[in-house]
């Protein structure tokens, strides 16, 4: 979608993504290699009382969904930042679901504009887990106003 068809409020729920023990230990070892996430005897010491998911994993499996529905599709032009608060905890077994909403609208010129999407992510008990807001840069199909 051109960013002369998108509007602020713009939202779209992305697809439930589990996240499965296994998948949640080969991340962690590869990218988030700490007791919290791979060593089950540690972890129940924690105010947690068991592994948790890296927080960028919880994301990514979100974040893999959300581009399934994307709003841009081929004219995405590149990203710009993204910014992730984690709010609660993460398990072995959690369904996330995200709600991703359009909150920013900035023409930069003829050719393309900035889109900032805030996306929610509510595990199966409807708990905010975490918050993130994207930018990109996205297309314009024609030469219009400022919003």
């Amino acid at each position: 979608m051109y960013f002369d068809e998108l509007e602020l409020g713009m939202t779209v729920d992305t697809a439930h993504a589990v996240i499965e023990k296994e998948k949640m230990l080969a991340f962690a070892h590869d990218y988030d290699n700490i007791p919290l996430h791979t060593d089950e005897e540690y972890a129940k010491g924690t105010p947690f009382g068991q592994l948790i998911a890296p927080g960028i994993m919880s994301f990514m499996s979100v974040w893999a969904k959300y581009l399934e529905v994307d709003f841009f599709g081929e004219e995405l032009l590149a990203g710009k930042s993204t910014k992730i608060e984690w709010l609660k905890p993460v398990y072995a077994g959690d369904i996330l679901t995200g709600k991703a909403t359009i909150t920013k609208l900035v023409k930069r010129n003829e050719k393309n504009g900035l889109v900032e999407v805030s996306i929610d992510v509510y595990n199966q008990n409807s708990e905010l887990v975490l918050k993130d807001k994207t930018e990109a840069i996205v297309k314009c199909e024609t030469i219009g106003t400022v919003r």
